[in-house]
């Protein structure tokens, strides 16, 4: 049996970084998203969003790429958002994604990063972020 241990933070936002995550949607929406990780064998360590953007701590097993479980966790997210109509507006997420790998001495610097969105977003916008996250990881930005 392998042991594999392979941390990703994992952040994508809404379609066109549109501000339909509200104090409503947020609760049901994170919960959702965790059970869900659990019917789909992710294992899911922390989740939190903002109004525009959602960031996790993932932990891939051995069969698991990041685009799959990306995707599982993205699609079926929205599709429940519309198909219970928890949104006044059809909600998406954004095609892209950042996903980097996380080393265990940092796992405590990113699970708290991740509870404390809401306070870190008052000084900092989702596109600061981004950008920095680019910038970071040496990330090149797609044109157009």
């Amino acid at each position: 049996m392998p042991f594999i241990k392979i941390w990703i933070h994992l952040i994508f936002s809404t379609k066109n970084r549109a501000h339909i995550i509200n104090k409503d949607l947020k609760p049901v929406l994170l919960a959702h998203i965790r059970e869900n990780s659990v019917s789909k064998n992710i294992y899911l360590d922390s989740v939190n969003c903002v109004s525009d953007h959602i960031h996790m701590l993932v932990s891939l097993k051995g069969e698991q790429c990041i685009s799959k479980v990306t995707m599982l966790l993205k699609g079926e997210s929205s599709f429940w958002v519309n198909n219970n109509k928890l949104s006044k507006v059809k909600f998406e997420w954004q095609d892209e994604f950042i996903a980097v790998s996380i080393g265990e001495s940092a796992l405590t610097k990113v699970r708290k990063y991740i509870a404390n969105q809401e306070e870190h977003h008052k000084t900092k916008t989702f596109a600061e972020e981004y950008d920095e996250f680019i910038k970071v990881y040496g990330f090149q930005k797609l044109k157009g």
